[in-house]
């Protein structure tokens, strides 16, 4: 089971590349399926929001182990993928995550932290 993510989130492709910017999704999307498949990572996910009125348009969440997700982001290839990806759309993030099991041992963490200022 997962218990690391990454969170890679994005807003409004560049003026003018626009098609590129789709180029660039469906490169992301088969490198993340490729990691999936040599085992690098447990799964990714990608969602299209609708329009909110914010900056937020779409986000990526790929789970997999610490160090799964540790290998994949130092890679060459990953860099590359994401330098890419940040000149075609605005407000490129990539944000670490916990998620599954994770997430009650965090909340743990915080209780007990919590407890030495309650």
């Amino acid at each position: 089971m997962s218990e690391s993510a990454l969170f890679v989130g994005w807003g409004q492709p560049v003026r003018g590349r626009e098609k590129r910017s789709l180029d660039v999704f469906n490169d992301a999307a088969t490198y993340y399926g490729e990691r999936v498949a040599d085992g690098s990572i447990d799964s990714f996910e990608p969602v299209l929001l609708n329009p909110h009125g914010g900056d937020l348009q779409g986000f990526f969440l790929i789970k997999g182990s610490v160090q799964g997700i540790a290998t994949m982001t130092a890679s060459e290839e990953f860099q590359r993928l994401h330098l890419r990806a940040g000149m075609i759309v605005e407000n490129l993030g990539i944000i670490e995550a916990w998620v599954d099991d994770a997430v009650l041992t965090q909340l743990g963490y915080f209780s007990d932290a919590a407890g030495e200022f309650g």
